[in-house]
């Protein structure tokens, strides 16, 4: 009976489970119907215009295969990828392979500010000079060596002096006498007159005889960088003997690019840190940009005073100075996304929609990494910043620098215009034009706007026709190959692959040219 129970059990559990099965295969095919339907709707009716290498865009292919230029399949253009409005459309799945990467046009509070080397050198306007104004001796040397450093007060030389005895005699001897108060003071007056100093004097007095001796002393604290004498020499009145620099502030001398020259500032702040160890710091303020330009590096000299109370910085160092601007509101892109040409500067910017067209730009201040933009942007634009350079091909093989040359922007031709590489030999597109003296003459043709041409038939698709021309000098075409949309899918049906013909076309079309006229001149060996 256990047996009987467990096989009833196993059957009745098989057919529950076969029965899901077939519920949920029997559920699942609308679904799977309805996912193939999908996939097969919009993308199976998108109309391929031609095949092309995205690393080499300018030749056209009419099947799709491997590229001759590079090691890759070519990829697809299809009709939808073309727009009316003046820009070109780039499928996701290509923006994807070829890394295309935006960024948005933002307004930031910046500072003009740049970066400079400057070499430290003593602050001329501190530097004191110690001197003598009698004729005497040097007694005693106490500071023997340049560069040492002093202290205000520190005794720096003895100097002997006999010349100052007599004043000082005679002023002692008036002073014992008890005569009249002005005498006294006659005598004083021509102590000092003598620059006899008042120290000395006063140990004249104490001492009761006159004093020959006196010590000068550091004005300031700082270095000694020139010493004028030696211990036993004869000194005489204005002879120099030392010239102390002093170390409280020293300049920072960096040499400024003329372009950023324009934007310094007497007084502007300055953030200064040592080229050694940029760890210390210290505040600094422009004082002086020197009236003289470098002919040979186009610079001019800009002297920054930096406080140095501590003493660390010596001449010879050298600081790294951040030169703070004026802060302001501006409109910036990063410098990647700006195409320069020398004479103009470009942005591809992406539209509504998935379109991307070229758009010309001003520039301002540079930023490093970020560039100010002028004129020709608006706060939250969204602009190429990788992969520029292919949309901008891609827009020049579909006319769109041309129209910008109509509205007086760029002076270039149609990109469409260039030629092959020679390199592109492949069966695509290897077919040369033949030019014969028999051929039409190759002139624009009555009604403006449409052009003649020779060639040969490459191949005939139901929206148009690959035809292997000569130049077109009203266009500055070189002889290449490329295809030339119909009128219609039942235009020029004598039109033949092999062919040799003339024909005549104009602008415009889902191809970006159409043909007018074809007629054949003779068939193709």
């Amino acid at each position: 009976m256990k047996r009987v129970h467990v096989a009833a059990t196993v059957v009745a559990t098989l057919a529950l489970v076969a029965g899901g099965f077939l519920a949920g295969k029997h559920a699942s095919a609308p679904a799977e119907s309805v996912a193939s339907a999908a996939s097969t709707g919009p993308s199976a009716e998108r109309k391929v215009l031609y095949w092309r290498d995205p690393m080499v865009p300018g030749p056209r292919f009419d099947k799709p295969g491997k590229s001759p230029f590079m090691d890759m399949q070519l990829v697809p253009v299809y009709a939808d990828e073309q727009t009316d409005s003046g820009g070109v459309k780039v499928s996701p799945q290509v923006q994807q392979n070829l890394g295309i990467r935006t960024a948005t046009v933002t307004r930031s509070q910046l500072a003009t500010s740049f970066e400079a080397v400057g070499a430290v050198q003593f602050d001329e306007r501190l530097t004191e000079a110690v001197q003598t104004r009698v004729n005497g001796y040097v007694e005693r040397l106490l500071v023997r060596a340049p560069m040492e450093y002093v202290r205000r007060g520190q005794p720096l030389v003895t100097i002997y002096a006999p010349d100052w005895l007599g004043p000082q005699n005679e002023y002692l001897a008036l002073k014992r006498a008890g005569v009249s108060e002005e005498l006294v003071t006659a005598a004083r007056d021509r102590i000092r007159a003598l620059s006899i100093p008042d120290a000395l004097l006063r140990q004249s007095e104490q001492a009761g005889a006159a004093q020959a001796r006196f010590t000068v002393s550091a004005p300031v604290n700082g270095v000694v960088v020139e010493l004028g004498v030696r211990e036993g020499v004869a000194v005489t009145a204005g002879t120099t003997l030392f010239r102390i620099a002093g170390l409280e502030k020293v300049w920072a001398v960096a040499e400024i690019p003329e372009v950023q020259a324009v934007r310094l500032v007497r007084g502007q702040k300055v953030k200064a840190a040592l080229q050694a160890d940029a760890s210390q710091t210290f505040d600094g303020e422009l004082k002086e940009i020197l009236p003289q330009v470098s002919a040979n590096t186009r610079t001019v000299q800009a002297r920054f005073e930096v406080a140095n109370k501590a003493g660390r910085l010596v001449p010879g160092m050298l600081l790294r100075l951040q030169v703070a601007g004026a802060s302001a509101s501006r409109l910036v892109v990063p410098a990647e996304a700006v195409i320069r040409t020398g004479t103009r500067a470009v942005v591809i910017l992406r539209r509504e929609g998935g379109s991307f067209e070229p758009r010309e730009v001003h520039m301002g201040a540079d930023f490093g990494d970020q560039l100010e933009i002028s004129h020709g942007l608006s706060e939250g634009d969204q602009v190429v910043a990788s992969g520029q350079f292919l949309v901008d091909s891609e827009a020049r093989l579909k006319s769109v620098l041309g129209s910008m040359a109509a509205g007086g922007l760029v002076a270039a031709p149609p990109a469409t215009a260039a030629a092959p590489p020679a390199s592109a030999a492949a069966p695509q597109t290897a077919a040369a034009a033949p030019q014969t003296a028999a051929a039409a003459p190759q002139t624009a043709a009555a009604g403006g706007g449409i052009f003649a041409a020779t060639g040969k038939v490459e191949s005939v698709e139901p929206d148009g026709i690959t035809i292997s021309h000569g130049p077109v000098p009203e266009l500055k075409w070189p002889g290449m190959t490329m295809g030339f949309g119909k009128p219609g899918a039942k235009s020029f049906p004598g039109v033949k692959p092999g062919d040799n013909v003339q024909f005549t076309f104009k602008k415009g079309g889902p191809m970006g040219y159409e043909l007018v006229n074809v007629q054949p001149t003779g068939a193709g060996k």
